[in-house]
């Protein structure tokens, strides 16, 4: 299925537009406003016919008070971004759209993510992603990594639920959310080409694999910011009328707790945990069958 087939509702609009504008063309005005701010008290300052007509005796204090701001703006910018951080310690999982346009604020992008299908979490990456290729604002790297368990090994969840309640291997159920996720990961890796091939933007997308039943849901923002949350393994859904029951965790109804860098030592240090740990998943993590090495 092509991206423009795999679009979700929702986003978009006159709102997101004049957004998009905003982020895009309010830094060079501010620059532009301070810096003559600057020009003009630094020219009545040595240029006697200027400061007459500007009637005033501080412009050289006017003039280097607006070049620091002209300096800084960039900075002040900057921090006024990264000082967002969640007011609560705990999320549901239907605000990561929230998350994700925070970290796509930043010139260099990184989110990582392990847990089930990633679906909840891909919803807010194919639309900001496809977002940059319109308008990238800051943003100039972007690397997107997503574990997801290995469908093609025998497992105890997702699986049939069989008699007393006990779990059955059905391969048809996880060829099927096999087949989910590499739509996905080949919807976010076409966008990242296209992105890079304009070369505004250099992104990567990649899936890979990790043995075992998804337990934990781990999202990573820019490194600086952790949530993570437990499935409820024993979640059940019905495909259809005829369908048997399955185990089925229902990432969108899992709640997740929040660790980020503005908080205490505990949490920069559970950061830096869970940071080594994703990347060490990562090294050890398999391609998915779909892709061949060095894709």
């Amino acid at each position: 299925m092509s991206a423009r087939g795999s679009r979700t509702t929702g986003g978009g609009g006159v709102g997101d537009a004049l957004r998009r504008y905003q982020e895009r063309f309010e830094p060079t005005i501010t620059r532009i406003l301070l810096l003559g701010i600057f020009v003009t008290g630094l020219t009545a300052q040595f240029v006697k016919p200027v400061g007459d007509a500007l009637e005033g005796k501080a412009y050289l204090g006017g003039a280097l008070l607006s070049l620091v701001g002209y300096v800084l703006y960039d900075t002040v910018k900057d921090l006024s971004t990264a000082l967002r951080v969640p007011a609560r310690g705990q999320v549901n999982s239907r605000e990561l759209g929230l998350f994700v346009s925070e970290a796509f604020r930043a010139r260099t992008v990184d989110i990582a993510f392990l847990g089930y299908t990633g679906e909840t979490l891909y919803n807010e990456l194919y639309h900001r992603l496809e977002g940059l290729l319109d308008d990238p604002g800051p943003t100039r790297n972007v690397t997107i990594r997503v574990l997801i368990p290995d469908f093609g090994q025998s497992m105890t969840v997702p699986s049939r639920v069989g008699a007393q309640g006990l779990p059955v291997d059905d391969p048809d159920f996880r060829k099927r959310l096999e087949a989910k996720c590499r739509e996905f990961d080949e919807t976010l890796y076409g966008i990242a080409e296209r992105l890079t091939v304009r070369g505004r933007v250099t992104a990567r997308c990649e899936y890979r694999l990790y043995p075992g039943i998804p337990r934990d849901k781990i999202c990573v923002f820019n490194r600086a910011l952790v949530l993570h949350g437990l499935y409820d393994v024993v979640a059940r859904t019905v495909l259809s009328r005829a369908s048997p029951e399955y185990y089925d965790p229902k990432g969108y109804r899992t709640d997740l707790n929040v660790w980020s860098q503005e908080g205490t030592e505990d949490a920069r240090a559970a950061i830096a945990a869970w940071n080594k740990h994703l990347d060490d998943l990562w090294s050890l993590a398999a391609l998915p069958p779909w892709r061949g090495p060095g894709t």
